[in-house]
């Protein structure tokens, strides 16, 4: 008898700004078999990011390319620019018990629940104020004050969906709010569901 159970996703969403990709890295840091899926997009790549690590930087012939060939489970245009999921990395992952970490909006994470609902656990990250989410826009130095108002503006549009979740953490903290992710994989992980190893155990248990 083989005790493996087949992976889960793992799916992030929040607001931009409330702090969701702060907390996958803490959970790839902490956790064993658990991998970041790295998704394709059109957006300019920004200083701090490398590419086929952070994102794959591709251009929109490139995407709609891939996006003709079935390449992607998901993409969505995300302020005027495109993000999209590949198919195969999620499949191979998933079957060899390996979970896969999404930071990802609530479109994203809508496409993922038609794909395979089943397999899938989505979490919700919400600022705990107005005041916090708008000064981590502005930490970011990154983007204009353009796109920090659009970002802002856009915020309570994508809150309205926290409600799609099966879990919500309220990043007060970092560590703290990391840590509540983990507790929620770790008991999804034990759901009686992902234990199939478990029939042929009492199969054998109950002779």
């Amino acid at each position: 008898m083989q005790n493996k159970r087949k992976g889960l996703m793992l799916v992030l969403s929040s607001p931009s700004g409330a702090g969701k990709t702060s907390i996958c890295k803490r959970v790839l840091d902490k956790e064993k078999k658990i991998v970041m899926s790295i998704s394709y997009t059109t957006r300019p790549k920004r200083k701090s990011e490398k590419n086929g690590f952070d994102y794959f930087f591709i251009n929109k012939k490139k995407f709609d390319e891939l996006k003709s060939n079935d390449y992607f489970v998901e993409y969505a245009n995300v302020f005027d620019h495109y993000y999209g999921t590949p198919k195969d990395f999620i499949d191979k992952n998933l079957q060899n018990g390996i979970d896969v970490l999404f930071d990802i909006d609530w479109q994203g994470a809508q496409k993922l629940s038609n794909y395979s609902k089943d397999d899938m656990v989505s979490v919700f990250i919400l600022p705990p104020n107005n005041k916090s989410l708008l000064e981590r826009l502005k930490k970011r130095n990154e983007d204009s004050i353009k796109t920090v108002k659009k970002r802002m503006g856009k915020a309570k549009s994508e809150i309205s969906h926290w409600i799609e979740y099966d879990y919500i953490v309220i990043n007060k903290d970092l560590e703290q709010s990391a840590n509540e992710v983990i507790t929620i994989l770790r008991a999804e992980r034990k759901k009686r569901s992902r234990q199939k190893f478990v029939f042929d155990l009492i199969e054998d248990l109950t002779k």
